[in-house]
């Protein structure tokens, strides 16, 4: 199986761990109680073989898994095999990536705050084109077409017929910040004051009035699940991508979120600041 093949294998593994952990339950132990061995256990855990579906159904039932959590590992282990689309792209596309790409394409809901760039779901093409031109990893024009396209393809979970809600908080800093050019940027802020008017998009702007605030240190996303256990945190860092899904860390980042939407200012407040914005940029 290709490395990308494994990607909802992971994602299987990470909730059976999980389901298997909050039941307090060894490998052995669930071994015994669904008739199947602790090294089978341990490789649906791992990714490291072939899984069934109804091995997974019945582990779920011995973790007591709540409905959603049910359904997510039985569709996960069923389509442990299928590539999404961005397969199509190679090598082109990291790892990291890749799981990000299908937790999202599986997510009801993601919750960004974004202190540097316009979060990449509400880029426009020319917005994208120009970070990946700034990037201080000079690539070929044909590479940074690639991953244009990616993300521009990556939008298409928000024309669903029930697409994800997306919720942004945009630092100020975001929408001030010249990318490209001015033209670029006013293409983009228009864009932005169009999604604000998306029954499935909330945005808000963060004024720098606010000062400090609990999210000073980085951008992150919660991509939301169908429940809130099934929730994974996401923080694009400079040296590489961030995966959390422990409780601990998702209250924290959840909490964060929730102070960021009282602090940030309402939506028709957002989206005049963003006019605002625009117009200097004449």
């Amino acid at each position: 199986m290709s490395e990308r093949a494994t990607t909802r294998r992971r994602q299987l593994g990470a909730m059976l761990r999980k389901l298997r952990a909050r039941k307090g339950l060894t490998l052995e132990e669930s071994g015994k109680l669904v008739g199947v061995s602790k090294a089978t256990v341990s490789r649906y855990e791992t990714q490291s073989g072939p899984v069934r579906w109804i091995v997974a159904d019945a582990l779920c039932r011995v973790y007591g898994a709540s409905k959603a959590e049910h359904a997510a590992v039985v569709g996960l282990a069923k389509d442990a095999k299928q590539q999404g689309w961005w397969s199509s792209f190679g090598d082109s596309i990291p790892e990291t990536m890749n799981l990000l790409l299908t937790l999202e394409d599986e997510a009801v809901r993601e919750d960004h705050f974004s202190c540097v760039y316009v979060p990449g779901l509400l880029q426009t093409r020319a917005y994208t084109s120009a970070i990946q031109q700034a990037n201080e990893l000079r690539r070929a024009p044909e590479d940074i077409e690639r991953l244009v396209d990616i993300r521009m393809k990556r939008q298409e979970i928000l024309s669903r017929p029930e697409p994800p809600h997306l919720w942004a908080i945009l630092d100020e800093s975001v929408i001030r910040r010249v990318v490209g050019s001015p033209r670029v940027m006013r293409e983009q802020l228009s864009h932005l004051l169009e999604a604000n008017s998306s029954r499935h998009i909330t945005l808000q702007v963060l004024p720098f009035a606010k000062g400090a605030h609990t999210a000073a240190l980085g951008s992150f996303v919660i991509i939301g699940g169908q429940e809130p256990s099934l929730d994974v945190v996401y923080v694009d860092l400079h040296i590489g991508s961030l995966f959390m899904e422990k409780d601990a860390e998702l209250e924290r980042y959840r909490l964060a979120f929730d102070y960021l939407r009282a602090q940030a200012l309402d939506m028709a407040a957002s989206s005049a600041l963003i006019e605002r914005v625009r117009e200097e940029m004449q």
